[in-house]
């Protein structure tokens, strides 16, 4: 094999190779920087847990901790749900409007408001049209199928009648659909002679004995499927 003899041909080959090698570093150096790293997870959106994930929780991570509705300081979630006087099962968990973790038990919150005689009804200026809903939130309901009976929401320390015949859906979707409430805060509503409650992440009615039960969860956003 014979090699160029002018060496003009030879520094011209040595150029273009260094130049075509040159272009292929710069090509594998974008390419690696065009990857975007894969970010932690705690910059992938704000923390978010469900009663149901409450087991999982770092046993010795610190929470701010609520008894009676009242904040009583940071503590593990076996500590709170001690001074509580509950099983860990028991308690609410979720973000405040800081963004903090929290942890309370529902049943510890006050007792619901008592239903008031007729007379001392507050009639709503509009009883077909939720006043506090959110402007996003869902239109007033019409009566669906199904008895009805009064629809009350309880508000500034007295009872607001919305509707004087709604099914249970419509008074409940009524008081309740798009509404969040923070762990340890309750919201009451009443239909005919049962006491509503919605509470994180579910609307509770109240039944014999004073008790309260699941009516029905809440879906994202707080939405609430239709109670049947």
């Amino acid at each position: 094999m014979e090699f160029p003899k002018d060496k003009r041909v030879v520094i011209g080959i040595g150029a273009g190779a260094a130049v075509l090698g040159g272009v292929l570093i710069a090509v594998l150096a974008m390419g690696g920087r065009d990857k975007t790293p894969e970010p932690p997870p705690a910059a992938k959106g704000g923390l978010e847990i469900s009663v149901s994930e409450t087991p999982n929780i770092d046993p010795s991570r610190q929470l701010r901790c609520f008894v009676n509705g009242q904040f009583v300081g940071m503590a593990t979630l076996a500590e709170c749900a001690r001074r509580n006087g509950v099983a860990t099962q028991a308690l609410d968990v979720g973000l405040d409007e800081t963004g903090n973790l929290v942890a309370a038990e529902t049943a510890s919150l006050a007792p619901p408001p008592v239903a008031p005689p007729p007379a001392e009804i507050a009639p709503s200026p509009e009883p077909a049209v939720d006043p506090g809903l959110p402007s996003s939130g869902p239109e007033a309901p019409v009566a669906d199928a199904g008895p009805g009976a009064a629809c009350l929401r309880h508000l500034g320390g007295e009872w607001r009648q919305l509707s004087d015949n709604l099914s249970l859906n419509a008074c409940v979707q009524l008081l309740f659909a798009g509404r969040c409430e923070r762990p340890g805060a309750a919201a009451y509503g009443r239909w005919g002679d049962t006491t509503l409650r919605l509470v994180p992440g579910r609307v509770e009615q109240q039944g014999p004995g004073g008790d309260f039960r699941t009516l029905v969860e809440q879906g994202r956003g707080c939405s609430l499927p239709p109670v049947r």
